[in-house]
């Protein structure tokens, strides 16, 4: 027919996409498919269905109710929205005399199984992953939330992608107001493809400039149901196994979801430990530096005495060892995540003992530096989402730390503070609860109370319902 004319000789490849004439009751009848992305048996399912049909119909809605009764279809009656049913894998289907086309769901994209995801391991707690399934994705939240209250809303983003793109978050939690500013986001954004959810985040992020993110990234369906939980929404990118959440506070990097199925008194002392370790890790390097060429003379006499045996043949400065250290180091974790799984690891390893040690040997960089790098380097992953970030300020911080000493270093925190504080997603503040202080919301934030104490959301992030536990829930 001259309609599925139009819309294969529309594509750039006509010989890629496949037609079949049929007859329907007494009408004639094409399906239109691509053989590539549509399943096989889907298809002979849909073709016996329509070539089976003895009831008269008058319409496509009518056809669909007594031919398709086990397909999900619909009915559109624009050319483009048939084009791009036929480039996601359905089946187009156009009958003689009737008007629009009848789209029925025949979809076969491969994808891998759901398992624990590589980048958040637990020891407790669910393993499950999410996938570059959309419709699986989806489906990993709605087992955990069976209520009506959760919303979801699609969207097609990508001029020449058209990828889906689901925002999902909890009606009668989160705030309308929110859920707005998101969607008008979402729908502003005019993009020719959008491979990954991380092609998302300097589109709807208020900051897109700053070294900060402002979106939260997981890819645990148990963490982010959470987050909505709380008030938060989720955006959902066909394609992608990690799914953006808003508004975001810093310190929800330093939790994890394994925190919250251990004990509470363990759970805070790994939080605390992962602070202490990000200051560690940015501020070592520079007070390192610092301190031996500026402020020698606070160093504990043996120590500095260990300290001037290690590096007296040294032919380097303190600022240019250890940036060259830093550099070597950042090149052999960017060496060992580019290689081959099966020598990566091994590689590494070899690299860091082999070159570190030839190169203390050598006299070309000290002991000390090295310890102290790799200690700052380790120090790093227990925040693993911020360690993109906490390398850019330990290289700022060192660099300081060696042309301006502890003054600098101080000066340098201020102004990185006062970046933070200025900081917000989407109406809340980056630094919240600390900075506003809010009391209520201290319970779950540096440290973590009981579940019988968390018996109302958290203030910092809008919602229209603060209670989420009754009081009789008391722990006793």
């Amino acid at each position: 027919m001259q309609r599925v004319d139009e819309i294969l000789n529309y594509m750039a490849t006509p010989a890629l996409f496949k037609k079949r004439e049929i007859k329907v009751g007494k009408r004639s009848a094409v399906v239109a498919f691509n053989p590539d992305l549509t399943d096989g048996f889907a298809l002979r399912h849909i073709i016996e269905g329509l070539m089976g049909c003895e009831q008269k119909f008058n319409s496509l809605y009518a056809l669909a109710e007594i031919a398709l009764l086990a397909s999900e279809s619909q009915v559109v009656y624009s050319k483009d929205e048939a084009t791009k049913g036929i480039l996601t894998g359905d089946v187009v289907i156009v009958v003689e005399g009737l008007d629009g086309y009848l789209v029925a769901n025949a979809r076969k994209w491969d994808k891998r199984a759901v398992a624990e995801p590589p980048t958040e391991t637990v020891m407790r707690g669910p393993r499950e992953g999410f996938i570059e399934d959309l419709k699986t994705n989806l489906s990993l939240l709605e087992r955990r939330l069976k209520s009506p209250a959760f919303a979801v809303e699609r969207f097609k983003i990508g001029r020449i992608s058209s990828t889906d793109v689901a925002l999902v978050y909890i009606s009668t939690v989160a705030q309308p107001s929110l859920v707005e500013k998101v969607r008008k986001k979402l729908k502003s954004i005019d993009i020719d493809a959008l491979v990954d959810s991380h092609y998302l985040q300097p589109l709807i992020e208020p900051y897109p400039r700053s070294i900060f993110h402002q979106t939260g990234v997981n890819e645990k369906p148990d963490v982010i149901v959470a987050k909505i939980l709380e008030g938060r929404v989720a955006i959902i990118v066909d394609g992608s196994p990690m799914v953006l959440t808003v508004p975001f506070v810093l310190v929800e990097d330093f939790q994890s979801g394994e925190d919250y199925y251990e004990r509470h008194s363990f759970a805070s002392f790994l939080r605390i430990l992962r602070c202490f370790s990000i200051i560690i890790g940015i501020l070592l390097p520079g007070l390192y530096v610092a301190l031996q060429t500026f402020h020698y003379d606070v160093i504990p006499l043996r120590f500095l005495v260990t300290l001037m045996n290690a590096v007296k043949d040294i032919p380097l400065t303190p600022l240019p060892e250890v940036l060259f250290v830093l550099l070597l180091f950042e090149i052999i974790r960017e060496a060992s995540v580019r290689m081959p799984r099966a020598v990566g690891m091994a590689m590494s390893i070899v690299g860091a003992l082999v070159l570190g040690d030839t190169a203390v040997k050598a006299g070309i960089i000290s002991s000390p530096a090295v310890m102290i790098i790799a200690l700052s380097s380790i120090a790093l992953y227990t925040v693993p989402n911020e360690v993109g970030t906490m390398s850019l300020l330990r290289i700022i911080f060192t660099v300081m730390g060696g042309l301006t000493g502890l003054y600098g270093l101080m000066v340098t925190t201020l102004i990185i503070l006062h970046m933070l504080v200025c900081l917000d997603s989407f109406g809340t503040s980056y630094l919240a609860p600390i900075a506003p202080l809010v009391p209520s919301d201290l319970k779950d934030a540096i440290t973590r109370q009981p579940m019988f104490a968390l018996k109302n959301r958290p203030k910092t992030i809008p919602n229209i319902n603060a209670t989420r536990q009754g009081d009789n829930n008391n722990g006793k």
